[in-house]
C-alpha cells in the first residue's frame, strides 16, 4: 500500500457537491458553530471557511469504524461545549531553565503575551503567534499552514475551521538554534464545559536544526473541570534538516484531549519524536509522518501513563515512499487500575522504498487484573529488499523481581515504584532536555495510584 505525498490542502468548497450532505451530525455542527463564531479576514477566513464546509458534510467517528473501534467518543458527545476566553496574567506552570526566554503560551488557544518570554534567540528563526508575524512572514506561512496530509480529518478540519492564531516556529535555513522553544497549552476549564484548539506550525528549512517542547496542561491545582483540547501540529522539515519534538500532555482528569500531528520529511532530514501521555480522562494522539525524499531518519519514543478508568489512544502511522528511509519506533505503556491503553502503528513501504530499514515495538505494563491494553502493530511492504521488525509485548511486575528488592531491605510499594520508574526512564531519559527529564520522573514518581492494584 502506498501513500501520497504531494500536500493536500482543505479542498476548496467548490470541488465538493455538499447540497444534500450538509450538516450530517447535529453534535459536530454545533462545535463547529461555537469555533467559527470569531471571524477573521483575508487568506486565514478563506481557509477557515474550506474547512468548515469539509466539517459540515462530515460525521463524529464512532467505534464502528476500524480507526476508532476501541476509542468510544459517546462520552464526548454528552457534553456540550463552549468556547471561553480571559485574561489569566497570574497562571502557574512549569518554566524550563533552559527555554526560559524562547517560550510561547497560550491560555484556551489565545496567545499570551504576558506570559511568554522571547528573546535572545538568533537571528534567522521566528518564534511568534501567527498573528504577531510580518505580512513577508505570513506570506511564507500559507505555504505551509493547513497544507499537510490528512487535512481532511474531521478534528483536523474541526481545528482549521476555527483558526484565529497559532503558534509559528519558522527556522530559516542553515540556522542552527541551540536553545529550546517551549510552547505551553494552558486550558482553564470554566463553570460550563469549554472547548479550545491550539495550533502549532513548525518550519525548518535546509540544513537547519530547532529543538521543541510542545506541552498541553491545565491551570496548576485545577483537579476537576472538563473541556475539549482538539490540538493539530504541522511540522515541515526542508533537506537535511533536524527536529527534535517532545510533546507532554498533562491534561485534567476530567478533560477530553484530541491531538495531531503530521511531519513532512524531506531528503536527508532527521526528526525525532519523544510523546508523553499522562493526563485526560480520554486522550487520543494520530501520528502521521510523511517521507518526501531519500534518506529520511525518523525516530519515534512514546510513553503513556494512565489509572483510574483513563483511556489513551495511540494511533501512529509511517509513510516511507523512497529509498534508504529509517524509521525506530518504541512505544511504551503504563496501564494500571481499570485504564484502557490502545496502540495502533502502521509503517508502509511501497515497492519504491527499497532498502528501508523500518523497526516498531510496542512494550505495554499491566498493573491492575482489570488494566486493559489493546496492541496493533502494523507493516504493510511491496518492497522486496527491506529490513522491517515489528512486535508487541504485554507483561506485569514479576513477584520474583518484588521479592528480591525487598529481600533488600525494599518494601513492596517502593520495590514496585522502582520497577515502574525503570520501564519508563528508558524512554524519558532520550527527552534532549535535562529538566524536563526530571519533571517528568518526579511526576512518575508521585503517581501514587500506580502502585497500588
Amino acid at each position: 500500500m502506498s501513500i501520497q505525498i504531494s500536500p493536500s490542502p482543505i479542498p476548496n468548497s467548490n470541488a465538493v457537491s455538499l447540497t444534500s450532505m450538509l450538516d450530517r451530525d447535529d453534535y459536530l455542527t454545533g462545535l463547529l458553530n461555537q469555533v467559527t463564531a470569531i471571524k477573521t479576514e483575508g487568506w486565514l477566513q478563506e481557509l477557515r471557511q474550506s474547512a468548515a464546509n469539509w466539517v459540515r458534510h462530515s460525521t463524529i467517528p464512532t467505534t464502528r469504524e476500524e480507526e476508532w473501534r476501541f476509542t468510544d467518543l459517546s462520552s464526548l458527545r454528552k457534553v456540550q461545549f463552549n468556547v471561553k476566553t480571559g485574561n489569566y496574567a497570574s497562571l502557574e506552570f512549569d518554566i524550563l531553565p533552559e527555554a526560559a526566554n524562547s517560550r510561547l503560551v497560550f491560555v484556551n488557544g489565545v496567545f499570551a503575551p504576558e506570559l511568554s518570554a522571547v528573546s535572545d534567540l538568533p537571528s534567522g528563526i521566528v518564534v511568534s503567534n501567527l498573528a504577531g508575524l510580518s505580512v513577508v512572514e505570513q506570506q511564507a506561512v500559507q505555504q505551509y499552514l493547513a497544507q499537510a496530509e490528512g487535512a481532511q480529518e474531521v478534528f483536523t478540519a474541526l481545528n482549521t475551521a476555527g483558526i484565529t492564531d497559532a503558534a509559528v516556529v519558522y527556522v530559516k535555513k542553515n540556522v542552527v538554534v541551540e536553545t529550546p522553544i517551549h510552547l505551553v497549552f494552558i486550558s482553564v476549564a470554566g463553570e460550563t464545559a469549554t472547548i479550545s484548539q491550539p495550533r502549532c506550525l513548525v518550519v525548518a528549512e535546509g540544513g537547519s536544526q530547532v529543538t521543541l517542547v510542545e506541552e498541553y496542561t491545565n491551570r496548576r491545582g485545577a483537579e476537576k473541570g472538563v473541556y475539549l483540547t482538539n490540538a493539530v501540529t504541522e511540522v515541515w522539515l526542508g533537506d537535511n534538516a533536524e527536529v527534535s519534538h517532545t510533546r507532554i500532555e498533562r491534561e485534567g482528569a476530567e478533560a477530553f484531549h484530541i491531538g495531531k500531528t503530521a511531519i513532512a520529511q524531506a531528503r536527508d532530514s532527521r526528526y525525532t519524536c519523544h510523546a508523553i501521555t499522562l493526563g485526560a480522562k480520554l486522550s487520543r494522539h494520530n501520528l502521521e509522518i510523511l517521507q518526501t525524499g531519500e534518506q529520511t531518519q525518523t525516530t519515534l519514543n512514546g510513553l503513556t501513563i494512565i489509572s483510574g478508568k483513563q483511556l489513551s489512544d495511540t494511533h501512529s502511522a509511517i509513510a516511507l515512499n523512497y529509498p534508504h528511509g529509517t524509521s525506530d519506533q518504541l512505544h511504551k505503556c503504563i496501564v494500571g487500575d481499570r485504564a484502557h491503553a490502545v496502540f495502533n502503528g502502521k509503517v508502509f513501504v511501497p515497492k519504491l522504498a527499497q532498502l528501508t530499514n523500518a523497526t516498531q515495538l510496542n512494550r505495554n505494563l499491566l498493573l491492575s487484573s482489570k488494566a486493559r491494553v489493546d496492541t496493533k502493530p502494523q507493516l504493510e511492504i511491496t518492497a522486496d529488499n527491506v529490513k522491517c521488525a515489528h512486535g508487541a509485548t504485554v507483561s506485569q511486575l514479576e513477584d520474583d523481581e518484588i521479592f528480591y528488592l525487598q529481600s533488600r531491605g525494599i518494601d513492596e510499594n517502593d520495590a514496585r515504584k522502582l520497577l515502574i520508574n525503570a520501564f519508563a526512564a528508558e524512554v524519558i531519559n532520550k527527552i534532549p532536555v535535562l529538566s524536563l527529564q526530571e519533571i517528568l520522573l518526579n511526576t512518575v514518581n508521585n503517581l501514587k495510584s500506580l502502585t497500588n492494584e
